[in-house]
């Protein structure tokens, strides 16, 4: 039952988020539409930006689900664009109000979760070592939240397809690569 309550505050966000920005509402104001008392509130989450994050992760790992395979990670990529142009009024109002470096730190949960599961995927057979494999899937989490950072703040004006598709074309075999690079790396320090 946790999860449909979650689920009602994040809606009334969403909802509330429409008319005011993030750094102008209250507990109350999202209580009030859902219905709620303040200590439900808080039963879930610790303060708004808490909700905030749940809000975004539960979207995205909505996104996400079963895209996080070599073959199926650009879908997953694509979906995530397309999981916060859906939600442009909330995404748009969440980058206004919370500091860069908050919103910086959730895509980079988001993202990681991904492109690891990629590297790992890609690694099979490979002697890399865990912390090369880090390194892989932190360049190109830094360069996908980098570039979606620049598209919600140009607007999302910049069809989220086409960007997909120009990041699909600079990662074709890189990650294999990477990891055949650090590989070979490895074996000439030896």
């Amino acid at each position: 039952m946790p999860n449909k309550t979650k689920e009602a505050l994040e809606a009334s966000l969403k909802k509330v988020m429409l008319k005011k920005p993030l750094d102008k509402i209250t507990i109350q104001d999202i209580t009030t539409d859902c219905g709620i008392s303040r200590m439900a509130f808080y039963y879930h989450f610790k303060d708004i930006y808490d909700l905030v994050e749940w809000a975004c992760l539960a979207d995205a790992a909505r996104a996400l689900s079963g895209k996080k395979t070599y073959d199926t990670w650009q879908e997953g990529i694509l979906q995530i664009f397309e999981a916060v142009l859906e939600n442009k009024p909330f995404i748009l109002n969440a980058y206004r109000s919370l500091n860069r470096e908050r919103m910086e730190r959730y895509l980079y949960r988001l993202t990681y979760r991904l492109i690891r599961d990629v590297v790992e995927e890609q690694a099979k057979g490979l002697t890399v070592s865990e912390e090369d494999k880090a390194f892989i899937a932190d360049f190109y989490k830094y360069s996908f939240v980098g570039i979606m950072l620049d598209w919600i703040g140009a607007g999302m004006k910049e069809d989220c397809q086409d960007l997909v598709e120009k990041i699909a074309t600079l990662m074709q075999g890189n990650v294999g690569n990477a990891l055949r690079n650090f590989q070979e790396r490895a074996a000439a320090k030896k």
